[in-house]
């Protein structure tokens, strides 16, 4: 009876901790679904994210307008350069890379909105526990703002919320995340894409994370 008095006392002090800021696994592979809210865009999307090597691959489709699309990117941050993917042509485009690499984190300014269970709390394995950070972050012109949700244990992301001015709100929900890489070798261009020329348009700026969807 004791040793289950303490196992009570420690569990309610594990959840009475205050959530930390945090950092996600530098290694994930899974899905996620990407939504705005005036319906302008909806897409379901498979990635692979590598935050030692600064590298991301995803494979999209979606609707954006009323039409359909396909999408398949490698983003090398380290080389600055991304390749933009067709297999079924085996063509293979390849422009400048503008921004700087952005870890899956919980930035330091970020407020806590609070810690809830998703699901239910009554038994073992029915909810996930999960902290709401919210902030502003500051772009090349105006500010972001943002609300962010990861699991209380293991940093995972679970959803995130993006406003800027030119986009609206854009919805993020991540799902089937696996730490580690699946398959390390989406990292490497195809073969048809080894002679591909960087194209460099003028006036036309480098392709960021979110301008490549």
């Amino acid at each position: 009876m004791r040793a289950l008095v303490l196992f009570v006392c420690l569990s309610v002090g594990c959840l009475a901790q205050k959530p930390q800021r945090c950092k996600s696994p530098p290694l994930l592979t899974g899905s996620f679904s990407v939504s705005t809210a005036n319906e302008k865009l909806m897409a379901f999307a498979k990635y692979s994210y590598d935050a030692l090597g600064k590298r991301i691959r995803l494979r999209e489709v979606g609707s954006f307008k009323k039409k359909t699309f396909h999408t398949d990117v490698l983003l090398l941050y380290k080389l600055g350069v991304m390749y933009k993917i067709n297999n079924r042509n085996r063509t293979c485009c390849k422009k400048r890379l503008g921004a700087h690499f952005h870890p899956l984190e919980i930035p330091r300014n970020a407020s806590l909105l609070g810690q809830v269970v998703l699901g239910s709390s009554s038994g073992p394995g029915q909810g996930l526990l999960v902290n709401t950070w919210a902030g502003e972050l500051r772009m090349k012109k105006g500010s972001a703002k943002y609300m962010a949700t990861v699991t209380e244990f293991g940093c995972i992301p679970v959803s995130t919320l993006f406003h800027t001015d030119k986009s609206g709100w854009v919805v993020t929900s991540f799902f089937n995340n696996v730490m580690g890489l699946v398959n390390p070798h989406q990292f490497i261009p195809p073969k048809f894409c080894k002679d591909a020329k960087l194209e460099i348009e003028d006036g036309e700026d480098p392709v960021t994370f979110y301008s490549s969807f």
